[in-house]
């Protein structure tokens, strides 16, 4: 395979792939749990762990760089051909799952631009129209890949920085709006009833979930100009994503009180913005959102076809998955994942699940 995948390329693929719908909705979620101070804690706890983790895949890389592939085939070293295919099918598996509620959620984010109390177009992202319209941009990304992982790889870098757009916005306008005595209302979480160290807990169930995706520059290692990009990648990207989540979580907590915001709709950064900029804010952040999960998708879209196409070249999975075409696409691999997306996205439309059935 060819290996032509820069550092910005990589980057901006494992960054994207973090960085998909959850932060949007990061300070309602945090505020609804945890206290500024368990909070602190949380986020000290969290960013010395998947520091700890980035550096343990910049190692990795450098000690075995003979091994392609990341999460199937240091399984696959490390305990054996079973442990090594589990691993692949669960990870596919939960890409198929992620795009699925990738796709939902760009068109419950485009109902706000179309619905209306008497019109009800794309609703929750599982109306026929929805369906129809996730199938297209299904079979779009689709064909774009199969022209090849350096050119879906471009655009995502570009959609990464069309991404940070609206996010670096919204730091700068929190941190012009941010109090500190706002910030340090009930600094210990007394109205929520629970002890700090129960609520920095309840954090970290949030703050390793927005870390999923870490792992991407390892998954497409293959793919990399330099395997010395790799690790390198995974640190820069951490370190973006977790100076993201820091400030959006803890300047928006000097915007308004922890209550208020705990008692937000989602994403409550819509919310937060049309306090600091009027109306105009929560269009902001709708097609912020939208363009964040459109890149996050084409990330996982590439990584959830090369996790079948690497299993394959080492006889873990049918020989049929590794097939590329004349682009160097993994293509076999690319059909099977997206043929599964369109019957999930078919059954989503049949049962009318959203997406908080696919993210629970």
């Amino acid at each position: 395979m060819e290996k032509k995948l820069g550092l910005s390329a990589l980057t901006a693929l494992v960054l994207s792939s973090m960085l998909g719908a959850g932060v949007f909705s990061l300070p309602q979620n945090m505020a609804a749990v945890a206290s500024p101070s368990a909070l602190l804690i949380g986020w000290a706890i969290t960013g010395v762990g998947i520091l700890f983790l980035a550096f343990a895949m910049l190692l990795l890389t450098r000690i075995r760089p003979d091994l392609d592939g990341g999460i199937f085939t240091y399984a696959r070293e490390g305990f054996g051909e079973l442990i090594g295919f589990c691993s692949a099918w669960g990870y596919w598996l939960c890409a198929v799952i992620a795009n699925v509620s990738y796709l939902v959620i760009v068109f419950s984010a485009l109902s706000f631009f179309t619905d209306t109390p008497e019109l009800r177009l794309f609703g929750d992202g599982n109306t026929w129209q929805s369906i129809a319209g996730a199938s297209v941009l299904l079979w779009f990304v689709h064909f774009l890949v199969l022209r090849g992982v350096q050119t879906a790889a471009g655009i995502n870098l570009v959609a990464t920085l069309a991404k940070l757009l609206p996010l670096g916005a919204f730091i700068a306008l929190a941190a012009l709006a941010f109090q500190l005595d706002t910030f340090r209302l009930d600094f210990r979480g007394l109205a929520l009833g629970i002890p700090v160290w129960e609520q920095v807990k309840n954090t970290m169930l949030i703050t390793l979930w927005v870390f999923i995706g870490v792992e991407g520059a390892v998954v497409v290692s293959a793919r990399a100009r330099h395997k010395r990009d790799v690790g390198r990648a995974t640190l820069l990207a951490v370190l973006s994503a977790l100076t993201v989540y820091l400030l959006v979580t803890l300047l928006s907590l000097g915007v308004v009180p922890r209550s208020e915001l705990a008692g937000m709709r989602n994403p409550s950064m819509a919310g937060l913005m049309v306090n600091m900029m009027g109306s105009w804010g929560e269009i902001v952040i709708a097609a912020g959102l939208i363009v964040s999960v459109c890149g996050a998708y084409l990330s996982w879209t590439i990584m959830a076809a090369e996790v079948p196409f690497l299993a394959a070249t080492h006889k873990a999975f049918p020989r049929l998955f590794a097939r590329q075409n004349r682009n160097n696409a993994p293509s076999a691999s690319l059909w099977l994942t997206n043929i599964s997306v369109q019957v999930s996205l078919v059954l989503i439309w049949l049962t009318g699940s959203d997406y908080g059935t696919l993210l629970t």
